[in-house]
C-alpha cells in the first residue's frame, strides 16, 4: 500500500491537484483498487453520466448538467475539510467517494462529533466486466479501509438518506450500528458508526 496523505490530515488532500494518487493497494476479490483525488477535467463526464443514471436519486444530483455539476465539485475541490475522489479497479473507475470531517459539516450540528470521526459518502458508479458476485460490498469495505487508514480515522460516520433501505442492509454488513433519524439541510437521513482500527504505527 502507499499513500500520499498524512494519517491524520484530511486537510492534506486540500493541496493536491486533480488526479493525485492518494491510495493504491491490491485487494483480494477485486484487483487493484487506486484511489485519487477527483480530477474535474478527466473524471467530468464519468462523474455526470453516475451521478444521473437510475437508482442515483438519493445522491441528490440526478437534475444537475455537466456544467453545474462541474461547479458542485469545485466548489468541493475548495474546501479543507471536505474531499472528492474518484477510485479505480485495475484501472477501471468504480466510485465516487467523499470524505469530510463531520464537525466541518452540518451532520455535526446534529450529533455529538468525536475525535477520530470521518464522514465518507460513497457511490459506487459501475463494475468491471466480468467482476464477482458481492463486488459491491468488498469494493464498500476496501474503501471504508482506504479512508480510514489514509486519515487515521477511528469511526466512519455515515448519513444515507433514511429512506435508502439498500445502503442501510449495506451498511450494517459491514458492521456499522444504526443511530437516530436526523434532519439535514437536504434530506431526512439516518446515523451509521462504524468503528475502525487506527492504522498500525
Amino acid at each position: 500500500m502507499t499513500s500520499a496523505v498524512a494519517p491524520g490530515l484530511t486537510a492534506a488532500w486540500a493541496v493536491l491537484p486533480g488526479g493525485t494518487v492518494v491510495d493504491e493497494r491490491a485487494v483480494d476479490g477485486l484487483g487493484v483498487l487506486t484511489t485519487s483525488v477527483l480530477d474535474l477535467d478527466a473524471d467530468l463526464p464519468t462523474l455526470h453520466a453516475w451521478c444521473t443514471a437510475r437508482g442515483t436519486e438519493f445522491w441528490g444530483l440526478q437534475h444537475l448538467t455537466a456544467d453545474e455539476l462541474r461547479e458542485t465539485y469545485a466548489f468541493v475541490d475548495g474546501l479543507e475539510h471536505h474531499h472528492a475522489l474518484l477510485s479505480r479497479v485495475d484501472g477501471v473507475p468504480v466510485a465516487l467517494v467523499q470524505v469530510y470531517e463531520p464537525a466541518h459539516d452540518p451532520v455535526g450540528e446534529v450529533y455529538d462529533v468525536q475525535p477520530g470521526d470521518l464522514g465518507v459518502h460513497v457511490l459506487v458508479g459501475a463494475r468491471p466486466p466480468g467482476c464477482e458476485r458481492g463486488f459491491s460490498q468488498r469494493l464498500l469495505l476496501a474503501l471504508v479501509q482506504v479512508a480510514a487508514e489514509t486519515t487515521g480515522a477511528t469511526r466512519i460516520v455515515g448519513e444515507p438518506d433514511a429512506r435508502n433501505t439498500a445502503m442501510l442492509r449495506r451498511a450494517e454488513l459491514l458492521g456499522a450500528v444504526l443511530g437516530p433519524e436526523v434532519d439535514l439541510p437536504t434530506k431526512r437521513a439516518r446515523l451509521t458508526f462504524l468503528p475502525v482500527r487506527p492504522p498500525s504505527p
